[in-house]
């Protein structure tokens, strides 16, 4: 009797060698792997899904045009930085700007941190996720926030991206991640605290009784 084939796993690394050289169906199979993540980043950044679209596809051309210069390290974070080029390019060409700085940098170009948005750095979205019942509303609320905020928190929260990766996706030091972060997990969690309403039956039903 004949063993049940085993899907092959995804060896990254393989396939990035494979890409490197022109491979064609080694670099689709990459590209099948980060897809959502690399939209999820897209869409963050541009606020619209047609436009997340483009620059997700565009993202992967480019990144398959210059496999030969990618040199180590994190694939997914140097993927996610050609991608956040290319949502930038669409905000160009629609006349439109990315969120800059919305605080006072220092000198090396990072964001000045105040204590005040640091009362509580470690608690992420997730976390919210877990205490509320509906991830519908959380998702409702990440929408709304400012771009600056609403990205960072897609990348570490949602798609758990570790603080080099994503400063390497934003192209912004990481201790500018880092006091995002802080700043984006708080507001967050205020606009939910302001929108989280429980349905009235959550009030108002009886308690079972014991049986």
């Amino acid at each position: 009797m004949n063993s049940p084939k085993r899907s092959n796993p995804f060896d990254e690394a393989a396939l990035l060698q494979l890409a490197s050289k022109g491979d064609l169906d080694a670099f689709n199979q990459v590209v099948l792997h980060y897809q959502n993540l690399a939209y999820s980043h897209a869409y963050a950044l541009l606020g619209d899904a047609n436009s997340a679209e483009d620059a997700t596809q565009d993202g992967f051309i480019r990144a398959f045009q210059a496999m030969s210069a990618f040199r180590g390290g994190s694939f997914r974070g140097w993927l996610l930085k050609i991608v956040t080029n290319s949502a930038y390019d669409i905000l160009r060409r629609t006349h439109r700007h990315p969120n800059g700085p919305l605080f006072p940098v220092d000198e090396d170009g990072e964001e000045v941190e105040s204590a005040v948005w640091l009362v509580d750095p470690s608690a992420s979205v997730e976390q919210a996720v877990e205490q509320h019942e509906s991830s519908r509303q959380i998702y409702k609320v990440l929408d709304e926030l400012p771009e600056v905020y609403r990205s960072v928190i897609t990348l570490v929260d949602i798609n758990e991206l570790d603080y080099a990766e994503a400063a390497q996706a934003l192209r912004v030091p990481i201790g500018t991640i880092k006091s995002r972060l802080a700043r984006g997990r708080i507001l967050m969690q205020r606009k939910l605290r302001e929108s989280w309403q429980p349905h009235p039956s959550f009030r108002t039903a009886p308690m079972p009784s014991a049986v």
